[in-house]
């Protein structure tokens, strides 16, 4: 079984990427989206989303990093993906997922799910101009607001190129509310030949287990629930018999509090940890706690030397 970990706009960027990836489990990564409109993005704009690729488009650890491009300028998006090979990607994902407005108002993400013959331009387009070597994958929902062209889009990417798809089973109007439908997943196994990741309301081994039995996929992304629970990779992949107690936890944010020490403002670093710990809360009552604590918190130095302050003396 194969573990990627998938990115969340706005809190698992590449400094999370990182902190997850220490702890292990994860086979490969995908990066934040980045929105290609009609123009050629310049090189730093890359670096700065996926530093990795000063390191062979890897992550400190080693796991491997794939860019991905969201927009709908056939030639644009072209264009862009030739500039990321160029730049050492280990690999080039294709959004059709996002489900935020701002993007689908700008037709981007999932609003593209509507157009299954302008994915496929948008697929060909990219696989022709990277190198052969540099696999070309797409991320999908199920559909817009309906199923009804979920194997058409499917089908869509394949014949583009895509090496390999991920599909969010749940259309673009379900959001995140649970159920997801994983059901629709082995339709789609059954109706293409390249290979086919399941992802979407993965908490638990057991919601795992019951995922890849259900959609037939061997191969999972997780997102939400490698938050939720960081050692969920390792617990998956049975090289970890018991989740993390607090301690460990604390110090995988205190790791992550430490990366954010250049390129983020004040406000928005103490922001990212109560996120973080908003997501916590759903696997520890700990968490619960100490959202309720740091949210009180009103700069990061406070934040510092109050509520990390007994892990920082322990690592001097």
């Amino acid at each position: 079984m194969r573990i990627l970990l998938a990115p969340m706009e706005g809190l698992l960027d590449f400094r999370l990427r990182d902190t997850l990836t220490r702890v292990g489990g994860y086979d490969e990564c995908v990066s934040e989206f980045i929105r290609v409109n009609d123009t050629l993005l310049p090189s730093h704009r890359y670096y700065r989303c996926v530093p990795e690729l000063y390191n062979n488009s890897r992550t400190k650890s080693g796991v491997p990093v794939k860019v991905q491009l969201l927009g709908s300028d056939v030639n644009c998006m072209a264009e862009n993906a030739s500039k990321v090979a160029s730049l050492g990607a280990y690999g080039i994902d294709i959004n059709f997922g996002c489900p935020a407005p701002t993007v689908n108002r700008n037709r981007g993400g999932a609003a593209l799910l509507k157009e299954p013959n302008l994915m496929y331009e948008i697929v060909k387009a990219v696989r022709n101009v990277v190198p052969r070597e540099i696999p070309v994958t797409a991320k999908m929902r199920l559909g817009y607001d309906t199923t009804e062209h979920a194997l058409v889009c499917a089908k869509a990417l394949e014949e583009g190129g895509a090496k390999e798809i991920v599909v969010h089973a749940r259309t673009k109007v379900d959001g995140y509310k649970p159920p997801a439908y994983w059901e629709w997943i082995s339709k789609i196994t059954e109706h293409i030949k390249i290979p086919v990741v399941a992802n979407g309301e993965i908490w638990t081994v057991t919601d795992a287990i019951r995922c890849q039995k259900i959609s037939g996929c061997k191969d999972i992304m997780i997102g939400r629930g490698a938050v939720t629970n960081p050692a969920l990779a390792l617990l998956m992949k049975g090289t970890q018999y018991n989740r993390f107690e607090w301690f460990e936890i604390k110090h995988l944010l205190l790791n992550y509090w430490k990366s954010m020490e250049t390129g983020i403002d004040g406000i928005s670093k103490n922001g990212r940890i109560k996120q973080w710990l908003k997501y916590l809360s759903r696997e520890y009552e700990e968490a619960i706690v100490d959202f309720q604590y740091v949210k009180q918190l009103s700069s990061p130095k406070e934040l510092e030397t109050t509520y990390f302050s007994d892990l920082i003396s322990l690592r001097k």
